[in-house]
């Protein structure tokens, strides 16, 4: 799959050019006091071509909006083949309740400084229905976190690659490498 992926963002230039960008940040390599710009339509791009590699089964067009020190993600999901997809059961009544596929918008702020980030989930949506509090942690502790077990929701983690901060605009994202 990932060679595929790696076919499709080279016939795709703007995601050819994140991927090369991102590769040279997470190797360590990029000049000290470099700053890079990804913009919104460069991501997008990546998005579309790296997602299937990552969810193959029950997750269609991916879509990411930035704002000032957010982004909002939204794509088409059927939980219930991702999760099959991926070897999970699910019992009987959870998956009555999540079968078939549903527009899932989730926002989130950045916080990103001094070779640390945090993440912290805003509003989910799920087919135009807000999940907040108990509901949302059930989410992600249930169906986010079985697939990504390293993520880091409202926890700091390390940036890679010597990035030092993350500044995140309606136009862009800036990746800047400390000097």
């Amino acid at each position: 799959m990932l060679a595929g992926a790696a076919a499709l963002s080279a016939a795709n230039p703007p995601a050819a050019n994140v991927t090369r960008r991102l590769d040279l940040i997470e190797s360590g390599k990029a000049r000290p006091g470099a700053v890079f710009h990804f913009t919104s339509a460069e991501l997008n791009a990546w998005v579309r071509v790296k997602a299937p590699a990552i969810v193959p089964e029950g997750f269609r067009d991916p879509r990411l909006q930035l704002g000032n020190g957010t982004a909002t993600a939204s794509a088409r999901i059927d939980f219930l083949k991702v999760r099959r997809a991926a070897g999970v059961e699910t019992n009987f009544l959870i998956a009555k309740l999540i079968e078939g596929e549903k527009l899932v918008t989730v926002r989130a702020t950045i916080q990103a400084a001094h070779g640390q980030a945090t993440v912290h989930l805003l509003r989910v949506e799920i087919g135009g229905l807000a999940v907040t509090g108990a509901a949302l942690d059930f989410l992600v502790q249930n169906f986010f976190l079985p697939f990504y077990p390293d993520a880091k929701i409202d926890q700091p983690f390390g940036l890679a690659g010597n990035v030092d901060r993350i500044l995140v605009t309606p136009a862009e994202a800036l990746v800047y490498i400390r000097r």
